[in-house]
């Protein structure tokens, strides 16, 4: 089985030694994005910053042959757990009927102080 590693121009680039998004076979996984844009720009509000991270992560996704409709795990981490019913609503847009499994932790911190939100995904193509 080929492994394939992305590396998805217009995003941030990686803080540590990692890819965007890996493929193998059937199965893709997305790294842990977050909001902030590739210039570096990192909004205060937690709507924005899911916004930025929805949108990166739906690009990795397509990178690799996924779309929203794969998706099987999506994975939220918050850094206040009652901006959960805020960000929803683009959560619902994003999947559609097409519901994966899900979880929503908050976090105490992620790798820069301003940032409030980060998701992963993983996903099944045919």
């Amino acid at each position: 089985m080929d492994i394939e590693r992305h590396m998805v121009e217009g995003q941030m680039a990686p803080v540590s030694h990692y890819c965007h998004s890996v493929r193998a076979g059937e199965l893709i996984w997305v790294s842990g994005i977050v909001g902030m844009t590739a210039d570096g720009y990192i909004p205060e509000d937690t709507v924005e910053q899911f916004d930025i991270a929805l949108a990166a992560m739906d690009a990795c996704l397509r990178a690799a042959g996924g779309s929203p409709e794969t998706v099987t795990k999506v994975q939220v981490f918050l850094t206040d757990i009652s901006e959960r019913a805020a960000i929803n609503p683009a959560r619902v847009a994003y999947f559609g009927e097409h519901r994966p499994a899900s979880t929503l932790v908050e976090v105490s911190a992620l790798v820069d102080p301003r940032m409030k939100v980060e998701i992963e995904c993983m996903a099944v193509v045919a």
